[in-house]
C-alpha cells in the first residue's frame, strides 16, 4: 500500500512563502504522477499542481500559475510545492496525491488513487 505524507504547512502573511513536501514510501508506476490538492472550508476541493516523476513535466492550476512550483527528488522520493506570494485565498488544507500515469502529462483531475493525510496552510496577518 503506497503511503503518502505531507508536511511544511503552517501559519505565514500575506505575501510570504512555504515549502510544502510529500514523501511517499516509494517510487513505482503507481505513484508516477503526484498531484497537490487543497480544500477550504466550505469549498470544493481543487487542484493545485501535478509532476510525471519520469518526465519533469508540469501542469498548474490558473489561480497559482506564476506564484507556486512544484519539483521531484526521485532520489528520495520526494515532491515539493513552492508557494510564493502567498494570498489569504491560499488558505487550505493541502494534499498530495498519487496516480499510476504511463502515457501522457499529468492531470488535476479527482482520479488519484492514493491520498495523504493533508497539512495546513494559513495565510492570514
Amino acid at each position: 500500500q503506497l503511503q503518502l505524507v505531507e508536511s511544511g504547512g503552517g501559519l505565514v502573511q500575506p505575501g510570504g512563502s512555504l515549502r510544502l513536501s510529500c514523501a511517499t514510501s516509494g517510487f513505482t508506476l503507481d505513484s508516477n504522477a503526484i498531484g497537490w490538492f487543497r480544500q477550504a472550508p466550505g469549498k470544493e476541493r481543487e487542484g493545485v499542481s501535478c509532476i510525471k516523476r519520469t518526465t519533469g513535466r508540469t501542469n498548474y492550476a490558473a489561480s497559482v500559475r506564476g506564484r507556486f512550483t512544484i519539483s521531484r527528488d526521485n532520489a528520495k522520493n520526494t515532491v515539493d510545492l513552492q508557494m510564493n506570494s502567498l494570498k489569504p485565498d491560499d488558505t487550505a488544507v493541502y494534499y498530495c496525491a498519487a496516480q499510476r500515469l504511463i502515457f501522457g502529462d499529468c492531470s488535476l483531475g479527482p482520479d488519484y488513487e492514493y491520498w495523504g493525510q493533508g497539512t495546513q496552510v494559513t495565510v492570514s496577518s
